[in-house]
């Protein structure tokens, strides 16, 4: 088993602040490993797929009464449960001496069976695919092209070669079993060709129209699907930034695919070219960025001269932080951040490169910029 300290660390920075922890993640990026990984010796574990635990718990309250205080209680699969939410919010209201961790493949408030989002009692850790820097400490893989064609699903990354059938299946099942049960998506062709079209334009503008055309669905019925992918977190929206000038992009939101493996098995890619990490990487960047910043405050920006700033994170009101992703340190867009600090003048300029080991910083035309590998962004205080 490989531990995973930064992940661990989250889980009992999460716990210091709620009794309720809610571990959220796609099917099969490691929730269930993870959680077996807690240190407490009092720690039970609970498959909610089972049915004899279903049955277990059909009484909250009788079997939360039933364990020695301090008893640390993880839920897996917890939405298989009849009335999940019940059983939470119980838990952290009338035994707040126990610890709660509850997992699930989507966000809490998306499912129906979720009567109560437990607003004000829980804390949420959305567990990302192996990120690259857990590749480089943790897991042992310095080749990038490994990780961006692998993707980060524990069981494909480790893999000796990449399957393909390991993509079609967990498809298959992710649809069987969240999207259709938790969603109640009946379409599953039409569901699959629209995920299909969504990997394939990953990291691209969103064009819901052009997406209803080639999918051959409704426009409504795809707002309704991204809305089911986003809380099954297949899908991540990056919104522009605007505000400054009318001369910025303000309606096109950006839309990327959960995990680089997906991307590159849509599209059918064996091997990368130069040309295809650019993109990829982004994705990985966008990852970390989510572990260390509210998904809301990460933005993009684009003017209608083509020019562009990968990410921009917005910490205060006027503090935004850019944030340029690069496999190359030598092509830093140090032009674009001059014209991006015109109209915003206050924040960091990173410049991201997964070949940069230790973060150093340099000036250039004026700007200064810190390199690194993603590992220190939430750093902007300092």
């Amino acid at each position: 088993m490989i531990m995973r300290p930064f992940w661990l660390r989250k889980i009992e920075d999460a716990w210091s602040k709620r009794s309720i922890l809610w571990l959220s993640g796609v099917r099969r990026v490691g929730k269930t490993t993870l959680t077996r990984m807690l240190s407490p010796t009092n720690l039970i574990y609970k498959n909610c797929d089972l049915p004899s635990v279903r049955r277990e718990l059909e009484d909250p309250e009788f079997f939360l009464d039933s364990l020695p205080t301090g008893t640390t209680v993880a839920l897996d699969e917890v939405h298989r449960l009849e009335d999940p939410s019940l059983l939470l919010k119980i838990a952290s209201d009338e035994f707040p001496s126990l610890k709660i961790i509850a997992t699930g493949s989507s966000t809490l408030a998306a499912s129906h069976k979720f009567q109560d989002s437990l607003t004000g009692r829980k804390h949420v850790v959305h567990l990302a695919p192996v990120l690259w820097q857990e590749c480089r400490s943790i897991f042992g893989i310095q080749d990038l092209d490994r990780r961006l064609l692998h993707g980060g699903l524990p069981e494909a990354l480790l893999a000796s070669d990449k399957d393909s059938e390991f993509f079609a299946e967990w498809l298959d099942s992710v649809y069987a079993r969240d999207i259709q049960e938790l969603f109640h998506v009946r379409n599953r062709t039409g569901f699959l060709d629209l995920v299909g079209l969504l990997m394939r334009q990953s990291g691209g503008q969103l064009d819901v129209t052009k997406l209803a055309q080639d999918s051959g669905l409704a426009r409504p019925t795809v707002n309704s699907y991204l809305e089911s992918l986003q809380f099954a977190h297949l899908v991540r929206i990056v919104r522009p930034l605007h505000g400054s000038s009318k001369r910025e992009i303000v309606k096109r939101p950006k839309c990327y695919a959960f995990d680089t493996g997906f991307v590159t098995h849509e599209k059918g890619w064996d091997v990368l070219r130069p040309e295809d990490r650019g993109l990829l990487w982004e994705h990985l960047v966008l990852d970390t960025l989510c572990t260390q910043f509210s998904p809301e405050s990460i933005l993009y920006w684009k003017d209608k001269s083509n020019r562009e700033i990968d990410f921009v994170v917005r910490t205060k009101r006027d503090m935004h932080h850019i944030v340029e992703c690069k496999i190359d340190v030598d092509r830093v867009p140090t032009s674009i951040f001059e014209e991006f600090r015109k109209r915003y003048p206050n924040g960091k300029n990173f410049a991201v490169s997964p070949r940069v080991r230790q973060p150093y910083r340099t000036r250039k035309d004026g700007i200064e910029i810190t390199y690194c590998d993603g590992s220190n962004l939430g750093d902007t205080e300092t």
